[in-house]
């Protein structure tokens, strides 16, 4: 009598298209890709190579880990936590619960950088101002390749996070992170600031996409009744953070600029200019000593 035959599993073209018909039912706006990158990590492939093939047998123990994490994402659990990493400016960086995912629009303070120094040795420090992840100054630290930098974030997983950020990168040796809230810690001058800080008014946070309102920290969004809580403190601190050719990029929300201009101006700083992102919004502000 012959032995019981293995279940190979399901192939992974089943498991990909019940997975997006499940998430495009749930009104999930890409469905097909988030499929491809929750089975990709599960199966521990890199998503493009499920494409290749499609009969791929998926072994029971995988397909277990991609119904846990298609569960998880129809909660909206943002999809880089389930992942455990987000690439930004090329880079991979770790992400978790206690930090802002980061955006592709944030990559704009990184382009504003650049076009505020073509000279890319004359930036040797550089500060991250609620550093989150640390992915603007990681980012900024591999552009500007004479530079150091320090981040600085209130809260202390935040920052150990950033670390082990730019310890995975090479970059532990030129980027340190601290605890502190925004400038409080420093005694020091920079060639460069970048700052993302929490910019959403306060009574708008509930009606944001679910995945960010229930998922990322109040800390990192919450810029108080009219948004403008954090630009307060960071604009008043900015004067003495700036070397005298120093430049500091601020990401705005959509519709800030003016007000957040007006701030900068009353604290001392002069506006040089500010960059859109993909979307045509206002996102990098940039300033200089006044």
């Amino acid at each position: 009598m012959s032995g019981a035959r293995r279940d190979p599993g399901a192939s992974v073209g089943a498991l990909l298209c019940d997975a997006a018909q499940r998430l495009r039912a749930g009104g999930i706006e890409s469905p097909r890709l988030e499929a491809r990158l929750l089975l990709g990590h599960a199966l521990g492939l890199p998503a493009e190579a499920l494409l290749r093939d499609p009969a791929r047998p998926v072994p029971p123990a995988a397909a277990a880990r991609f119904a846990a994490l298609l569960h998880r994402r129809l909660e909206r659990a943002p999809v880089a936590h389930l992942l455990g990493e987000r690439e930004f400016w090329s880079l991979p960086l770790a992400v978790s619960p206690a930090t802002l995912i980061p955006r592709p629009d944030s990559e704009t303070l990184i382009e504003a950088a650049l076009a505020a120094f073509p000279d890319r040795a004359a930036v040797r420090a550089i500060l991250d101002l609620g550093t989150g992840t640390g992915c603007l100054l990681l980012a900024a630290l591999t552009e500007f390749p004479r530079a150091s930098g320090l981040g600085v974030d209130r809260v202390a997983e935040a920052a150990a996070l950033a670390a082990a950020n730019a310890r995975r990168l090479g970059l532990a040796g030129r980027a340190r992170f601290v605890v502190g809230d925004w400038a409080a810690p420093l005694a020091a001058r920079f060639d460069l600031v970048l700052c993302n800080p929490p910019y959403v008014e306060t009574g708008a946070i509930p009606h944001l996409a679910p995945e960010v309102a229930r998922h990322e920290p109040a800390t990192a969004l919450d810029g108080g009744a009219d948004g403008l809580d954090a630009y307060r403190a960071v604009l008043a601190a900015l004067p003495a953070l700036l070397a005298p050719a120093g430049r500091a990029v601020l990401e705005l929300g959509q519709g800030q600029r003016p007000a957040v201009e007006a701030l900068a101006r009353a604290a001392g700083l002069r506006p040089l200019g500010c960059r859109a992102d993909l979307g045509g919004v206002e996102r990098a502000l940039v300033l200089a000593p006044g």
